[in-house]
């Protein structure tokens, strides 16, 4: 038992750390996460979205520190009892998301593993079963220093950790998982190639024969029954090749721009998401940045999911000379993790990112 102990010690331990260093990475990637959770299709406690920020650093660093916590072997007992009531959570949370097809993906890992709801569940599973073998084994569960230093470690790790998680909030993630990082190509990243594995869907067709309804399944085509057409049903077995860059576009109120901005030499696109929701003290740099950007060459528009009286307000409050085009809200947080943001691009390739606290480090 005592080696057991041990063994899920260590394992459960990294694991916690790992996935809660990848979310503490990226803490405003998480909270959007945990706000589908929150939704009224999923868990309905719409109340605590405008918490998700909050929550996210909350349980990240929770989950960073119970991983150094059981390795150095702090306080076992409350260690031990805070992973176990931590993991029936996300157990459950997993279970509900995955039985109810709810949310696609549970954002454990963040961007940089993506797992299936029911993948997620097993892995959950495996990690419940882990912390019960740490639960009945607590008494093999030492120190592996003496009181000072182990005390001093456990507090090092929670000062580092939210000094990590607020430096990433103000500038951008130290290490960057998603499809739109430095150095991606948009067209390339929307590409399928042609032997790109395909959907792989089940079709259930319904049909009323000699008065009772009998079920046929196929692949997609019609069956050749003689009866009457009740209904089909379509499960999707496989989803095929997904490119890592979707709904990507620039779209005017009369066209679709992203090919023609896409082709652009020096092109500085400024998100932001939800004008109402941008910062002030980000959204006043623009200024003097664009008109240099302008100066030099540079092609300037921006994206924004808001409707047109918020874009026509903020160029008229802010005497912005460039235009805003429209971009799906999802694209955009994904892109850059600030609200504004500013990315570089040459033909489509990113060449620079910017959190709005950080204007001045770009390039022109």
């Amino acid at each position: 038992m005592k080696y057991i102990v041990q063994l899920s010690r260590i394992f459960t331990g990294i694991l916690f750390i790992i996935s809660g260093f990848i979310k503490l990475n990226d803490p405003l990637g998480f909270s959007y996460k945990l706000q589908e959770y929150f939704g009224a299709d999923v868990l309905n406690l719409e109340f605590l979205i405008p918490y998700a920020l909050g929550i996210s650093v909350i349980v990240v660093v929770f989950e960073v520190v119970l991983g150094v916590f059981l390795l150095i072997g702090y306080k076992p007992k409350f260690t031990v009892w805070s992973l176990l009531l931590m993991i029936v959570f996300f157990t459950f949370l997993t279970f509900y998301s995955a039985y109810f097809d709810k949310v696609k993906d549970c954002g454990c890992f963040g961007d940089a593993l993506k797992l299936t709801p029911w993948e997620s569940f097993t892995k959950d599973v495996i990690l419940l079963v882990l912390i019960l073998i740490l639960f009945f084994g607590m008494k093999h569960i030492k120190p592996l220093f003496s009181k000072l230093p182990t005390t001093a470690i456990a507090l090092l790790s929670f000062i580092l950790s939210l000094w990590f998680g607020y430096h990433v909030l103000m500038h951008l993630p130290a290490i960057d998982f998603r499809a739109y990082k430095i150095g991606a190509n948009i067209q390339e990243g929307m590409v399928i190639p042609e032997d790109a594995p395909k959907p792989v869907s089940e079709y259930t067709w319904t049909f009323m024969v000699n008065g009772e309804e009998q079920e046929f399944v196929t692949n997609g085509s019609y069956p050749k029954v003689e009866g009457e057409y009740v209904g089909v049903e379509t499960k999707l077995i496989d989803e095929g090749y997904i490119p890592p860059i979707q709904d990507f576009t620039i779209e005017s109120d009369d066209e679709e721009l992203t090919d023609y901005f896409l082709e652009k030499d020096n092109l500085v696109m400024i998100t932001m998401y939800s004008i109402p929701k941008a910062e002030a003290e980000g959204v006043a740099k623009l200024k003097s940045f664009t008109d240099q950007a302008l100066k030099k060459g540079y092609t300037v528009i921006g994206l924004t999911s808001s409707g047109p009286s918020d874009k026509s307000q903020l160029k008229a409050t802010y005497d912005l000379n460039f235009d805003f085009y429209l971009c799906d809200e999802k694209v955009l947080k994904t892109i850059v993790r600030s609200n504004p943001g500013i990315v570089v691009l040459e033909k489509g390739t990113i060449t620079q990112k910017a959190h709005w606290n950080d204007i001045e480090d770009i390039d022109l």
